[in-house]
């Protein structure tokens, strides 16, 4: 109690910790796996913030996409044209959310150190008004999945204007004949696995439209702390260190599967990213209530065989792609 009196009597030293904060920034978000560390290692030590373990979570799906780029069947199945821009699709999005995000997270680490909000700085890194009064909310009445699906709903916004709806990415990635084909057999799906070899998860379709992912995210909030497999999916998260790989996970099927996809530091160099100015608030006062409705959670979210079988299906397109294309 005394040590806590002394740092609550502190003087606290805003231009200093604003400079940390960037500092830490700018060292943990160098790539995924950076990125993936850091939101599990905030989550263990302050487990009241859900969504955290939830990004890591989500985070390590990057990963996994990212590398299956370069893996045996999608360099078979698209050009280095293609595979280059759907890797930056995921590693700016990453990035923005993890500049976005990161930044909150610390500055509610430093609130709990001195005892008091200090969330009025998140505006020197641009956060969005709408979380500002979200976690001045939680800070008064912790409300831990309130907070989790109010983190959810911005990072899906922070993301929609220079990912989702830049002409860049629209055109040649969210409108090209390889995402719709993927988009239509489910291939956007997000998989939470075990060190049973069991894979939970779910899919969503027409990933470019804000209200499906932040409904997804939703859901994968509810599978990680409420659908009673917590445990599986720490024990793994403990458990397995995270390098990009599917294999990660695919070591654990019983079938023994050889890897097919790369290391993510050995298929990619680290990406020097800018935020081309000011980012402008996606939150111009409008009501966000529809997102934070519950939505209904589909039965089967056990998706082991399901993925398998859309894995099988992937390598058969593939190569009926090929032998048309050498025809």
């Amino acid at each position: 109690m005394k040590n806590a009196k002394k740092i609550a009597e502190l003087e606290i030293n805003e231009p200093l910790i604003l400079t940390r904060i960037h500092q830490k920034i700018e060292i943990h978000n160098r790539d995924n796996i950076a990125r993936t560390s850091a939101y599990e290692k905030f989550y263990f030590k302050h487990p009241e913030i859900k969504w955290a373990f939830l990004a890591s979570m989500v985070s390590r799906n990057a990963g996994w996409n990212m590398t299956d780029l370069e893996g045996y069947w999608f360099r078979k199945a698209l050009n280095q044209e293609k595979r280059t821009l759907l890797f930056m699709t995921y590693e700016r999005a990453n990035w923005l959310i993890f500049q976005d995000a990161y930044p909150q997270l610390l500055l509610y680490e430093y609130s709990k150190l001195y005892q008091k909000s200090l969330f009025k700085l998140l505006l020197h890194f641009d956060v969005s008004q709408f979380m500002v009064g979200e976690w001045e909310f939680f800070w008064k009445h912790q409300k831990l999945d309130r907070l989790m699906t109010a983190l959810i709903i911005n990072e899906q916004n922070v993301i929609q204007q220079p990912i989702m709806n830049q002409n860049l990415y629209k055109r040649k990635v969210f409108h090209s004949a390889p995402y719709i084909l993927q988009d239509l057999l489910h291939f956007s799906t997000v998989i939470f696995p075990s060190l049973q070899g069991k894979l939970f998860g779910f899919s969503v379709n027409n990933f470019q439209t804000l209200t499906n992912r932040i409904d997804l995210g939703k859901r994968l909030g509810w599978l990680l702390f409420h659908s009673g497999l917590y445990q599986q999916f720490e024990a793994f998260a403990k458990a397995v260190p995270h390098t990009g790989s599917r294999y990660d996970y695919e070591k654990f099927f019983p079938e023994n599967r050889r890897r097919e996809t790369p290391l993510l530091r050995a298929a990619y160099p680290i990406v020097s990213h800018s935020l081309d100015g000011l980012r402008e608030d996606w939150f111009h006062g409008q009501s966000t209530k529809k997102w934070f409705k519950e939505k209904k959670i589909p039965r089967n979210y056990e998706l082991t065989d399901w993925f398998k079988h859309k894995q099988d299906q992937l390598h058969l397109l593939t190569l009926l792609q090929e032998y048309w294309r050498n025809r």
